[in-house]
């Protein structure tokens, strides 16, 4: 892990830890010597981050989603897997029955503030890194940017691929010239860099059982 995000991040750089969870890639950043601002919605998991990275000066933690605009969402719970908990119901719809998502349920919900990546940088400064795992709302979150950093990466599902695609489409959009991505929890890139028609492509031939894993982004 730490050898594919030292391919973006550096000692002092600032990070944005979007859908933070229990903070394994905070950490990594943090061996990297990176500032961190972990963004995570879920209670239960800003409790862990707070126990883990409550006294390192270098890692601030919010408390809250992100989106397109700011506000409030319904966030669906699965108290099993909490890391696979979204404020996409099209997420859970997608999963629900599908193959490798047997067994999986959102049994409970939760109310939940909604800030912006703009907003976020307003408040604590532009990123060198932005990366974004927020089950299916990818492609929302991505739409509270409205310039590139030098690099980013977001989580995809072959449950949902038209997220990611929107999410290279919005990439594209504003500026970002080289892609590459990384299947399940490999923390290998899969080839060289290409453009986003070639990986848009990539993606769109992957079969259902590739699960789900990361592209990244890199500005021209």
């Amino acid at each position: 892990m730490d050898r594919l995000h030292g391919n973006f991040v550096s000692s002092g750089d600032l990070v944005f830890d979007v859908g933070a969870h229990v903070g394994n890639r905070v950490a990594s950043f943090r061996r990297l010597g990176a500032r961190v601002i972990a963004i995570e919605p879920q209670r239960a998991m800003v409790r862990t981050l707070r126990l883990l990275y409550g006294r390192d000066r270098s890692v601030t933690i919010e408390a809250v989603a992100v989106g397109g605009t700011p506000g409030r969402a319904r966030m669906l719970i699965n108290p099993d897997n909490p890391t696979v908990s979204s404020v996409s119901s099209a997420f859970v719809t997608a999963a629900e029955g599908a193959p490798g998502w047997e067994g999986q349920r959102w049994s409970e919900f939760a109310e939940v503030e909604v800030t912006t990546l703009d907003a976020l940088i307003a408040r604590h400064g532009v990123p060198a890194f932005i990366k974004i795992d927020v089950e299916g709302f990818e492609a929302e979150a991505l739409s509270g940017l409205s310039r590139a950093v030098r690099a980013l990466s977001f989580e995809f599902t072959t449950i949902q691929p038209d997220v990611a695609l929107a999410c290279i489409e919005q990439c594209a959009a504003m500026g970002y010239a080289r892609f590459n991505a990384a299947l399940g929890e490999s923390q290998a890139m899969v080839g060289e860099w290409v453009s986003a028609k070639e990986i848009a492509r990539w993606l769109s031939a992957l079969p259902q059982a590739a699960n789900s894993g990361d592209i990244y982004a890199m500005a021209a």
